[in-house]
């Protein structure tokens, strides 16, 4: 007896006048019976499975939602993470500002994808509700020359964001396609950690130039930077390469060096994947305090180097 006919016989059960319910149901018909009962099943086993198949058949003519741009914007790359407390956010914001650095004619933009847990206000010394045009579309916040949207905007700071999917959902597709981003040649997202329903939809819905993974050396968050990666390209992301953050940590008195989260993990793992190292950072107390005080190290300290020649110097991200 196939599957389909085992759900026909117990919803048959649950409606059945018989005072042996399910019992009554499945009890061995007389010979006279079986032949009916053999012929009526298999009918209905053979005319749900036809109905199955067809909507099957219509859902998987629709094929992956249509990729469709974001208004005003040229390229978009994602910053990306399986593993949240890396230093995604800082990567994200650092690489904005240093697009923009290595090129004043370019416009660049920073959207902050993460719903939860929104770090780009602080980060970049933003704070306020953006204004809306007469489009009804939402106005970025702006500093140091890059326009940034979050929903760090939206909400008090110390407010949390207790939705679940379908609302998260809503919220970022308000946060690509009703912001008014003007012209833009560049369009960071900072997108949250893990490989959910945002990073899926985001990336089937835009059109994406590249993402970069951000992991530190450490044997748990590889686990996770290498299920990311496979993520984009199951859904056709270029993976433009890896950044090692964290990577060392230089005594500020005597300059020993120790590798906290181990070392070279990024670029063992980047080897296996076939994918460049595109930046080393090290554990750097410059780097936390700066972006701590929203000024962010490619733009307070730019001869630094701490953090400016993993981005500023690379092709593959510039």
């Amino acid at each position: 007896m196939g599957a389909a006919t085992w759900r026909w016989v117990l919803r048959a059960a649950r409606f059945s006048g018989c005072g042996g319910g399910a019992l009554a149901v499945l009890r061995r018909p007389s010979s006279s019976g079986a032949r009916a009962s053999s012929s009526f099943g298999s009918a209905s086993s053979g005319s749900r499975d036809e109905v199955l198949q067809d909507k099957r058949t219509r859902i998987l003519s629709r094929g992956l939602p249509k990729q469709k741009p974001i208004e005003g914007v040229k390229q978009v790359l994602v910053v990306a993470s399986g593993k949240g407390g890396v230093g995604k956010s800082t990567a994200a914001v650092n690489i904005a500002l240093a697009l923009a650095a290595n090129d004043s004619a370019k416009e660049v933009g920073l959207l902050d994808a993460d719903i939860y847990g929104p770090s780009i206000p602080k980060m970049m010394n933003l704070k306020g509700n953006p204004e809306l045009t007469p489009k009804n579309l939402m106005r970025p916040l702006k500093n140091y020359g890059i326009a940034c949207m979050s929903m760090g905007f939206l909400i008090e700071e110390a407010a949390p964001v207790v939705w679940r999917g379908l609302m998260v959902m809503s919220a970022v597709e308000k946060l690509l396609r009703q912001v008014d981003w003007g012209q833009l040649d560049y369009l960071v997202i900072d997108m949250p950690p893990g490989t959910g329903d945002v990073q899926l939809s985001i990336s089937q819905n835009i059109p994406i130039a590249g993402a970069v993974i951000i992991s530190t050396p450490q044997d748990v968050a590889l686990l996770d930077a290498r299920k990311g990666t496979e993520m984009f390209r199951k859904v056709h992301v270029p993976v433009l390469g890896l950044v090692q953050n964290m990577s060392v940590f230089r005594c500020p008195k005597c300059e020993h060096e120790t590798h906290i989260f181990g070392a070279d993990g990024v670029r063992d793992l980047a080897k296996t994947l076939g994918l460049d190292v595109l930046g080393d950072i090290p554990l750097h107390v410059n780097i936390r305090e700066t972006c701590d005080s929203g000024q962010p190290v490619v733009i307070s300290q730019p001869q630094s180097d701490a953090m400016v020649p993993a981005f500023l110097t690379n092709p593959r991200i510039i």
